[in-house]
């Protein structure tokens, strides 16, 4: 019993001497091999590890898209395609490869006509012996091109077993090319401008991960999709643009440039209430002599503007000072030496002494300076400091970059003369303004000084989800008092009716605004005549009495003998307001239904006017005056019960009536009975007086009465 058991147990120690034994030599062998690899072979795979290094590489998101105000593209991304081959790969037999590489090399040169097909032949037998696993046959291949290719020689076996490899990436296109090409900008290597610079983060997305690995030839393919992280597409940017509207402003910037072979302008038009830029045109010339957007004069180029700074001054002096516009200034023959600078006038005046209202219409610069040096040279800052109010200096902070740097002087400046640069600015020389600077204080005018900042985006969506809006940012609610604000409007209205934009009176619509002439001064030669350029420019609002609108209008260095602004800017700019008059129906007072309010007139309103007269005029048309005051001489035509009435006019002796709407000879009959002198200017019934109504008056004074 003992013996057996003894014998079990040399058995099961023999068992696990062998089975150590066993483990014993295979740790031996693991560690001889390792030795072995790290020793001798040590270089050799150390050099295989090398060769598929890998790295994690960025997918690129795909870029939103920026667009106009009705939703049309004005930049997307468009996919384009990079064409590689693998010519080793494992499954592509060596017979196949030989017999058809020929008809491959046909095929690409044929599509892409880069290259010879010897030459395209010649790349694919290389890389086959080279073992270039991600052989470059083209870069940016169509969307077209990369089908075609797919059915080509080799390629139609496919990925795995042709080698063709495929990469996508996208390229920045405007649809509609030119149009308002520099805002919308680029991502270029230089510097970035317009939209897409300054909403960059918003468009470019957040990018992927991908693992890719090395392969011999030192490139790169991409492993393990699975775990990948997929990119998220970038944010859509809605601008404030009107494509129909920047149409017609490139076009009609175009034509004019071309017409008169200037050097480069600009056209700009703004919503008044909100500041929204619904179109801005920049064209200049080339070294070719055609047209392109390569700069953003509106919003970067700060120069002296000429005559449309008159408005701004007239500004001025209605707030500082108790003026009116029938107000008169000495401007003898249209000549005036401040200092040592002689002042001249384009044309000559009519008459030696103007109002302001003709100073202005015509634009004297010799009537404006005087007027500016008689009621500021005793407080030159007083004035200075009304221009800085107006922000024309002022930075815009626009939502893109690149604003030029304007500059409006102090009297502390070094570069100020006590005599030459009050006459001088007021006129619009000395000073440095932007296009876009100088339409947001028109449209502040406009707006009944409440000024807006001018914006180019509304809102940012994501796959048609609002993700931010942006809202009209005031940046002044008044620049100045109503009643400054009134006058200065009159006189850019009468500008149009009778001064230097008088070609924009035809218009179905009243237009208001400031013609300017500015003489350049040219590097080396200042204003030498023999040297000398000229800016033309137009800078308004329409409808006048209720603007929607306001529009500038900048053209610089026209060569043909002409440079007057009525003739070379107006025009752009009456075609850029005749296309939107046309598309807004709101803007048509005359229309009817549902496309307007209008109130139903049963009988004909009137002029203020004598009651005989006008008792006569409705007696001609079948419908009876009556009237409350039968005893009174000239009377006002008011409505009662639907039915004309004929009202007195109140005449408190001694006090100035309200003759506007009357007819010149009914308005001398009134006046002159109260012991007045009568001026008059203009055709047809009363539209202003120069001394208002309700003044104390005193006999012998002279009144001016301005007819239209």
């Amino acid at each position: 019993m003992g013996s057996q058991t003894n014998d079990k147990k040399q058995l099961v120690f023999k068992k696990i001497y062998f089975i150590f034994f066993m483990i014993l030599t295979f740790a031996l062998c693991i560690v001889g091999r390792i030795i072995y690899l790290q020793t001798v072979e040590g270089d050799k795979w150390r050099a295989e590890l090398a060769k598929v290094k890998t790295t994690i590489q960025t997918i690129e998101a795909s870029r939103g898209n920026i667009l106009a105000d009705n939703g049309e593209l004005l930049s997307t991304s468009v996919p384009i395609y990079d064409i590689f081959m693998d010519p080793g790969i494992a499954s592509l037999e060596k017979s196949v490869f030989n017999d058809s590489v020929g008809a491959l090399a046909d095929s690409l040169s044929s599509l892409f006509d880069d290259k010879t097909s010897v030459a395209y032949e010649k790349l694919i037998r290389d890389a086959r012996i080279q073992q270039n696993r991600y052989c470059l046959l083209f870069k940016g291949a169509s969307y077209a091109q990369m089908k075609r290719l797919r059915k080509f020689p080799i390629f139609e076996r496919g990925r795995y077993k042709g080698g063709l490899i495929i990469e996508q990436r996208n390229r920045r296109e405007l649809p509609f090319k030119l149009l308002a090409q520099r805002t919308i900008g680029t991502m270029r290597n230089v510097k970035p401008v317009g939209i897409e610079a300054a909403f960059n983060n918003d468009l470019k997305g957040v990018g992927g991960q991908r693992i890719m690995q090395r392969m011999p030839g030192n490139v790169y393919i991409p492993i393990d999709q699975e775990s990948q992280i997929e990119p998220k597409d970038g944010n859509d940017i809605y601008t404030t643009i009107d494509i129909n509207i920047q149409d017609v402003a490139e076009n009609a910037l175009m034509k004019q440039l071309q017409l008169h072979d200037a050097d480069h302008g600009c056209a700009i038009l703004m919503e008044v209430a909100t500041g929204q830029i619904k179109a801005i045109a920049n064209l200049s010339r080339t070294a070719k002599g055609i047209y392109e957007e390569d700069f953003n004069y509106a919003i970067a180029e700060a120069a002296e503007p000429g005559s449309t700074m008159k408005t701004a001054s007239m500004l001025a002096l209605f707030e500082k000072h108790q003026v009116s516009t029938y107000d008169t200034v000495f401007v003898g023959n249209g000549t005036k030496i401040f200092g040592t600078q002689t002042m001249r006038d384009v044309h000559a005046p009519k008459r030696s002494k103007l109002s302001i209202r003709e100073v202005f219409e015509n634009s004297s610069n010799v009537g404006i300076s005087t007027l500016i040096t008689n009621y500021f040279r005793k407080n030159a800052q007083q004035f200075m400091d009304a221009l800085h109010s107006y922000k024309l200096n002022h930075p815009l902070t626009l939502q893109i970059s690149g604003a030029g740097k304007s500059r409006i002087k102090n009297t502390t400046d070094k570069d100020w003369h006590h005599i030459v640069s009050l006459p001088w600015i007021s006129v619009g020389y000395e000073v440095a303004i932007t296009p876009l600077q100088m339409l947001t204080f028109y449209n502040a005018i406009a707006n009944n000084g409440k000024m807006v900042k001018p914006m180019f985006v509304k809102e940012i969506k994501n796959h048609g989800q609002l993700v931010k809006s942006f809202n009209p940012e005031v940046m002044d609610s008044s620049i100045a008092s109503q009643a400054a604000i009134d006058s200065v409007k009159l006189l850019l209205e009468a500008v149009v009716l009778n001064g230097s934009a008088r070609t924009l009176k035809s218009s179905k619509y009243k237009i208001a605004g400031k013609t300017g002439t500015a003489q350049i001064a040219k590097p080396r030669y200042g204003y030498d005549k023999s040297h000398m350029s000229y800016q033309a420019s137009f800078v308004g609002y329409f409808p006048a009495k209720d603007p929607k609108y306001s529009c500038a209008v900048i053209i610089n260095g026209p060569s043909e003998g002409v440079y007057l602004a009525g003739v070379i800017a107006a025009p752009v700019f009456q075609e850029i307001s005749d296309k939107v008059y046309a598309n807004h129906l709101e803007m048509h007072p005359d229309i009817e239904g549902e496309f307007a309010d209008h109130k139903s007139v049963t009988w004909p309103s009137a002029r203020k006017a004598t009651q005989s007269e006008l008792k006569k005029v409705y007696q001609s048309i079948a419908m009876p005056l009556q009237t409350s005051a039968s005893d009174a001489d000239v009377v006002a035509v008011v409505d009662k019960n639907g039915k004309p009435i004929a009202q007195k006019i109140s005449v408190t002796k001694g006090t100035m009536p309200d003759v506007r709407g009357m007819t010149a000879s009914d308005a001398i009959f009134l006046l002159e009975n109260n012991g007045l002198q009568v001026s008059i200017t203009g055709k047809g019934a009363v539209q202003q007086q120069s001394i208002e109504p309700g003044t104390k008056l005193s006999k012998g004074r002279t009144i001016l009465l301005v007819l239209g």
